[in-house]
């Protein structure tokens, strides 16, 4: 199974300004178009199931994210245009194979996001991570909200070195903690219509 463990926090393009002065080092910058795909009856949304279609800088990859423990998630993706085509390829990865099923009623575009990412890898002490900060657009439906935010990805090593190094990060930055995802909170959006 993939595995995604990630912290996310809710900011300001102040603190984003600051974070990226105090972090010298070659950030990359992604631009970032997601669009959210559920079941007309909802039912990828009805499991807590993240369905979506991302370009990254014009490549397109699709993800599938399912809930887990704490900041844990399962994680699956492929590169592709097509998210329809792209639900067999993420079921051969093993994500689970109930997907393919729930997908048979169709799948409608529902709602998304749009922003760029400024992308910094870290070598911390007990593990490497990806520092990223995002600013755009989360919309739905016919509303559309301010995203700005972090997020620290472990990459490799302990989950308790970056535990420990985000509580310091949230300090010194006056960071909150943001407990829903991109999907659910554009999902909102599309819920007020």
């Amino acid at each position: 199974m993939g595995a995604e463990y990630e912290l996310k926090f809710a900011g300001t393009p102040q603190a984003q300004a600051t974070i990226l002065a105090d972090f010298p080092g070659q950030w990359e910058t992604l631009v970032m178009e997601t669009t959210y795909y559920d079941t007309p009856s909802g039912a990828l949304s009805g499991k807590r199931y993240t369905l979506r279609r991302r370009l990254e800088n014009g490549s397109s990859i699709c993800t599938l994210k399912t809930p887990g423990e704490g900041n844990l998630r399962g994680e699956w993706q492929v590169p592709g245009d097509d998210i329809r085509a792209a639900v067999p390829e993420l079921c051969k990865l093993g994500c689970p194979s109930a997907l393919a099923a729930m997908c048979e009623e169709g799948l409608i575009a529902i709602c998304g996001a749009r922003f760029t990412r400024q992308a910094l890898l870290l070598e911390l002490s007990g593990c490497t991570a990806e520092l990223a900060l995002d600013q755009g657009i989360l919309f739905g439906g016919k509303g559309e909200m301010p995203l700005c935010e972090m997020e620290l990805e472990l990459k490799s090593g302990s989950r308790q070195a970056l535990d420990s190094f985000s509580r310091d990060f949230a300090a010194k930055y006056a960071l909150k903690s943001e407990e829903k995802s991109k999907f659910v909170r554009a999902l909102t959006l599309y819920k007020e219509v």
